[in-house]
C-alpha cells in the first residue's frame, strides 16, 4: 500500500513539475515583445515636426511616437543610399564588406544577402518568432528566365546598363517562382515590391508576382521602363502596405495566409516606399500639406505610423511591442513635381528635410546619413526621453538578439552593437559604440569617433558635390570636422589636427582588415574594400609624410 501511495505521489509530483516547466516556458515565451521595425525611404531628420520646430509638415502620429518613446539624436544609416542600408539592417553588417562597393542594386540584380548569412529574421525565427517583411525589398532576387541565365551573367553587379537589362527582361517568366528573395532570408511571409520605380510594376507575395504583368509601363508613368500589371497605380502602394501590416498585427491563428504561429511573438520589417520617388501620395493626402506632393507624402508616412499604433492598441498588443521608426538614409530634397522633382527643389517652400545638416542623400556629409530614430516600448522605455549616444541602423540586430536573450554567432552581425541598455536607462556612461563608418554613393569612406569625423573624399562623395567639381575647385581630399561643435560641417580642421587624422585612418584600416568592428573573431570580407580609391600614389605619399 505504501508503495502505491509513493508511486501515486511521485507521479503527481512529476506531473506538477512538468506543468510548471511548461508554464514557465510559455510565460517566458509570452513575455517576448513583438518587434516592428518601420523603415521610411529617403526621409530626413527635419521632416518630423517634433524634431524640427521649423518643419512645414504636420506629423501628429510621429510626434506622439516621440512623446511616448525615446528619440536618438545621433543615429545614422549604414550607408547614404538604399540597398546597402537595408543589407545592414537585416544582417548587422556593413554592406561595403560585400560585392556592392558603391551605388545600389539595379533592375533584376541577384540577391545581395548570401544564403548562409544569418539575418535578423532567421535569428528571430530560431527564437520562436513569426516574421514578416512588408514593402520595398531592393536586395535582389533570382528571377526565373527561359534560359536559366541571371543578370549577373550579362552585366556587372549594380551597373545601370539599361540596354542589357532591357534585353534580359524579355526572358523573365512571371508564371514561375522568384527564388532567393525575402522568404529565403528569414521571413515567413512577404508582400511588397522590388523597388517602386523599377519593373516589374506589380506586387509580389512570398515568391510569386500577384498577377502576371503584361503591359509596358506608359512613358508618362514615373520609373524605369519595363513591364507592369494592367491598371497599376503608384498611389496605392502605401495604403496597401499599411493595410497588410495592420492585418498581420491583428491575425492570431495557425495556418493563415501569413504563416503566423498562434500566440507567437512577431517581427515585422515594414519597409515603406515613401517619401522616395515616385512621390505618389494617395488621393486622401493630395494637397493636404500645403507645400506640395513631398509634404503630402510625408503626411501619408505619418498616417501609416498612426495606423500601426492603432492596430496594436485595438488588438491589446501595444504595451509589449517595440516599435522602431527610422529612415534608410537622408533626403534628396525633391519637391515631388511629376512624382520626382529636382534635387533640393523642396527648399523653395521653406521646408528643409535635412534639418541643419549639410548635404543630402548619397553624401558622406551628415545630410546623407543622419536620420530620425524613435523607439517606443511602453513596457520598457520611459516616454518622452532622449538618447544622445552614437548609433547605427546595423545596431538593430544585436539589440533584438539581446531582447530575446540569445547569443550572436561570431560570423553574424559583425558591425552591430546592443542598444537595449540605452532603451532601458537612456544615455549610457559607456557609449553604445565609439565608431561608425560612413559610406557614400560613390564608395567614399568617412569615419566618426566621438566628436571627430574624417571624410576621405573631395566633396561629399555623393550628389551634393561631385568629385569632379570638387577637384576643379581645388578642395582638399581630407576633411576633418568637430561635429560636436560644428554639426553643420562648415570648418575643415584637418591641418590643425594631423594626429586625429592618423588615428581615425588607423581605426578605419583596422575595421576593414578585421572583417568586423565589434569585438570577436576576425571575419573575412566578401570583397576587400579600397578605402583609398580617391587618392593617387603621390597624394598618398604626401599624406604619409
Amino acid at each position: 500500500m505504501n508503495n502505491v501511495k509513493y508511486l501515486l505521489f511521485a507521479s503527481l509530483f512529476l506531473t506538477f513539475v512538468s506543468l510548471s516547466s511548461c508554464t514557465s516556458k510559455e510565460t517566458k515565451k509570452s513575455k517576448l515583445p513583438n518587434i516592428i521595425f518601420i523603415l521610411a525611404d529617403d526621409m530626413g531628420y527635419g521632416d518630423i515636426n517634433a524634431l524640427n520646430s521649423e518643419s512645414k509638415i504636420k506629423t501628429p502620429n510621429l510626434d506622439k511616437l516621440v512623446d511616448d518613446g525615446m528619440t536618438f539624436t545621433d543615429a545614422h544609416s549604414g550607408s547614404a543610399v538604399c540597398s546597402p542600408t537595408r543589407y545592414g539592417v537585416l544582417t548587422g553588417r556593413y554592406a561595403w564588406r560585400t560585392k556592392l562597393q558603391k551605388g545600389v542594386l539595379w533592375v533584376w540584380d541577384d540577391p545581395l544577402i548570401k544564403k548562409d548569412r544569418l539575418t535578423i529574421g532567421k535569428y528571430l525565427q530560431q527564437h520562436g518568432y513569426s516574421t514578416a517583411a512588408i514593402g520595398k525589398w531592393h536586395l535582389g532576387w533570382d528571377w526565373p528566365t527561359t534560359d536559366n541565365t541571371k543578370i549577373s551573367d550579362v552585366v556587372k553587379y549594380g551597373a545601370i546598363a539599361n540596354k542589357e537589362r532591357n534585353e534580359f527582361a524579355k526572358k523573365i517568366d512571371y508564371s514561375k517562382e522568384i527564388k532567393n528573395g525575402p522568404v529565403t532570408r528569414g521571413f515567413d511571409y512577404y508582400f511588397g515590391v522590388a523597388v517602386p520605380n523599377f519593373p516589374p510594376y506589380c506586387f509580389i507575395e512570398n515568391n510569386r508576382t500577384v498577377g502576371i504583368p503584361t503591359e509596358p509601363k506608359p512613358k508618362n508613368m514615373y520609373g524605369v521602363p519595363g513591364i507592369m500589371l494592367p491598371g497599376w497605380d503608384l498611389t496605392q502602394l502605401m495604403p496597401t502596405f499599411t493595410k497588410k501590416a495592420v492585418e498581420y498585427i491583428k491575425t492570431n491563428s495557425d495556418n493563415n495566409k501569413f504563416g503566423k504561429k498562434k500566440d507567437a511573438p512577431f517581427f515585422i520589417y515594414l519597409a515603406l516606399t515613401a517619401p522616395h520617388t515616385p512621390i505618389a501620395p494617395s488621393k486622401r493626402f493630395q494637397g493636404k500639406s500645403g507645400i506640395g506632393p513631398y509634404g503630402d507624402f510625408i503626411m501619408e508616412v505619418d498616417w501609416t505610423v498612426g495606423q500601426i499604433v492603432k492596430a496594436l492598441k485595438e488588438s491589446g498588443q501595444d504595451k509589449n511591442t517595440l516599435i522602431i521608426f527610422t529612415s534608410d538614409n537622408g533626403c534628396p530634397r525633391r519637391d515631388g513635381k511629376n512624382m520626382g522633382g529636382a534635387l533640393n527643389s523642396i527648399l523653395k517652400t521653406g521646408h528643409n528635410p535635412s534639418y541643419i545638416f549639410k548635404g543630402i542623400k548619397s553624401d558622406d556629409w551628415e545630410g546623407g546619413h543622419h536620420v530620425p530614430f524613435i523607439a517606443k516600448w511602453p513596457a520598457k522605455i520611459k516616454p518622452g526621453t532622449k538618447c544622445d549616444d552614437l548609433i547605427c541602423l546595423t545596431d538593430f540586430y544585436a539589440t533584438a538578439a539581446a531582447i530575446v536573450g540569445g547569443k550572436v554567432p561570431a560570423n553574424a552581425a559583425e558591425d552591430s552593437y546592443n542598444m537595449l541598455p540605452a532603451f532601458l536607462v537612456g544615455n549610457m556612461n559607456n557609449p553604445i559604440r565609439e565608431v561608425i563608418i560612413h559610406h557614400s554613393i560613390d564608395g567614399s569612406f568617412a569615419v566618426r569617433r566621438g566628436k571627430w569625423k574624417l571624410i576621405l573624399a573631395q566633396g561629399s562623395g555623393g550628389w551634393s558635390l561631385s568629385n569632379k567639381k570638387a577637384a576643379s575647385e581645388n578642395m582638399p581630399l581630407i576633411q576633418l570636422y568637430d561635429v560636436e561643435n560644428d554639426i553643420e560641417e562648415t570648418t575643415n580642421v584637418y591641418k590643425d589636427h594631423p594626429d586625429v587624422v592618423t588615428e581615425l585612418v588607423a581605426v578605419l584600416e583596422k575595421y576593414v582588415k578585421n572583417g568586423r568592428s565589434t569585438p570577436g573573431k576576425h571575419q573575412k570580407n566578401d570583397v576587400h574594400p579600397d578605402i583609398w580609391k580617391n587618392f593617387s600614389k603621390d597624394q598618398l605619399e604626401a599624406l604619409i609624410k
